[in-house]
């Protein structure tokens, strides 16, 4: 597919800047709108607001809190160049509605442009996986900073 990365690393996608612990917002919507204005400050999307709309949008048809204390709301927009994550641990565990009930405690936003679904989709299973071996998810939680929560997914990007 013309365009079309190889998801080869999450790190192709995610930038140490970033990445946020603890984030200042300590509710869903915050928080989503919060990693929304931190892909936009570092310049990876032109516009903050299409993308707070496309993502809101999405969660609003179906939680993307999908258990074990993480949540990865997502959204495609004009303004996203290319694909781009940032993540965010709230400063207290977040209610999300997730799937098994609990309340969320590490949020990764995805944000991609209206034709890279197949892209979108391969970074939303790599995010996946990654996230569902407990011991990187564990000390993803205790992380107090944005760059140990970076260093962490970098040295265990490459199991997935």
């Amino acid at each position: 597919m013309p365009g079309s990365i190889a998801m080869n690393s999450l790190l192709e996608i995610l930038k140490p800047d970033c990445v946020k612990a603890p984030l200042a917002s300590s509710d869903k919507k915050g928080a989503i709108f919060e990693l929304c204005d931190v892909l936009a400050g570092t310049g990876r999307i032109t516009d903050a607001q299409a993308l707070k709309d496309a993502v809101w949008t999405r969660e609003q048809t179906r939680t993307t809190g999908i258990g074990h204390g993480l949540a990865i709301p997502h959204g495609k927009c004009a303004g996203v160049a290319n694909l781009a994550m940032a993540i965010g641990r709230p400063p207290t565990p977040v209610e999300f509605a997730a799937i098994d009930g609990k309340p969320v405690r590490l949020i990764i936003l995805l944000a991609s442009p209206p034709d890279r679904t197949s892209d979108h989709i391969q970074a939303l299973a790599r995010v996946s996986r990654l996230m569902m071996m407990e011991d990187v998810r564990e000390k993803i939680y205790a992380s107090t900073t944005g760059q140990e929560i970076y260093d962490l997914l970098s040295m265990h990007d490459q199991r997935v």
